[in-house]
């Protein structure tokens, strides 16, 4: 008698930010890089011991930003690479040590899973609006003065980022397709945990002969997360950030912090401001985008916004802000 089909394990896509690898209080080597990473890793394993297949994508704000001005500051010596081809750069260097920091912490922790990095090309528009407003800040802080004057020497745009000081702002046009996703759903059949969108992914253009072309831009990792999610049927969309849960009236006296909300709820509040560009603005449109399109896929699934340390116990649901169509039933 045949025996019946397993069930099919449930998928996690887990986003990563750029800061949570780079934050500003380093120096940026590469040691300092694997042992954060190690630490975020090390934090995931209980998601895959659950059974779960997980996806994992990641911001580069910091490093493709330093990328850039490192090719600034040599551009008399050696030929600048275009915007695209840093963004690669900066998938394939966090990838790599990702994907080697995933796989000793997986040995240490005596599970024989490969992990994959997969440099990832995203079809943008281009007449997507973002490149006639470039807000997506990348790389190093520079006081008023200094980043005037880099901007005399580079052409570059600048702006003043949340009080910290002033960065590069580059154009951030929405994620059209995800060019590599049958790479990455051929990985997760095979067992393998993917690494995947670095960057919100290498931004290219179709033209008129087929061929594609990149473009200089930095695609919002949140959105081409949420985009993969969906794609690849993902049962959860976790957004990792520096607080545990998602908040009404962020830092002022009536602030309540949020355990649940439907998708009717998170575009009213959206509606109401509550949820700034600077902040989380753009991890509630990510999680909108992701719930918008699964009815089309004829699935269902949650977005969970938490802190890293609190990641598996909000897979769990005991904690974290969830956000799905309808209200759960208790």
């Amino acid at each position: 008698m045949s025996q019946p089909p397993a069930p099919a394990r449930k998928r996690v896509v887990v986003a990563l930010g750029g800061n949570a690898a780079y934050p500003p209080t380093i120096k940026g080597t590469a040691q300092e890089q694997l042992a954060l990473m190690r630490q975020v890793c090390g934090h995931l394993v209980e998601i895959i011991r659950a059974g779960w297949q997980l996806v994992l994508t990641h911001g580069n704000g910091p490093v493709v930003g330093n990328i850039l001005y490192r090719m600034a500051r040599t551009a008399d010596e050696l030929p600048p690479m275009p915007m695209d081809v840093c963004v690669a750069h900066s998938q394939g260097g966090m990838g790599y040590m990702l994907q080697q920091s995933f796989a000793n912490v997986l040995v240490d922790s005596g599970m024989d899973i490969v992990v994959s990095c997969v440099v990832t090309e995203v079809e943008v528009d281009a007449n997507d609006p973002a490149f006639a407003n470039p807000t997506k800040p990348v790389g190093k802080f520079f006081s008023e003065a200094d980043a005037h004057d880099m901007a005399q020497k580079t052409g570059w745009h600048f702006a003043e980022d949340s009080g910290r000081g002033w960065r590069r702002m580059v154009a951030s046009p929405k994620p059209k397709k995800i060019l590599d996703l049958k790479t990455i759903d051929a990985l997760l059949d095979a067992g393998v945990i993917p690494i995947a969108c670095g960057g919100g992914g290498v931004p290219v253009l179709h033209g008129a002969s087929g061929h594609w072309t990149g473009v200089a831009a930095v695609i919002d990792k949140d959105l081409t997360s949420a985009m993969l999610a969906a794609h690849l049927h993902a049962d959860a969309l976790i957004m990792l950030t520096g607080v545990d849960r998602v908040a009404l009236d962020f830092n002022k006296p009536t602030q309540r912090w949020l355990d649940h909300m439907t998708l009717a709820q998170a575009l009213d509040y959206s509606a109401q401001g509550q949820f700034p560009a600077g902040s989380m603005g753009p991890k509630i449109d990510a999680a909108m985008s992701y719930l918008q399109e699964l009815p089309n896929a004829n699935h269902e699934g949650e977005v969970i916004i938490t802190s890293l340390e609190q990641a598996f116990e909000a897979l769990m649901g005991r904690a974290g802000t969830h956000i799905t169509m309808q209200t759960p039933q208790p």
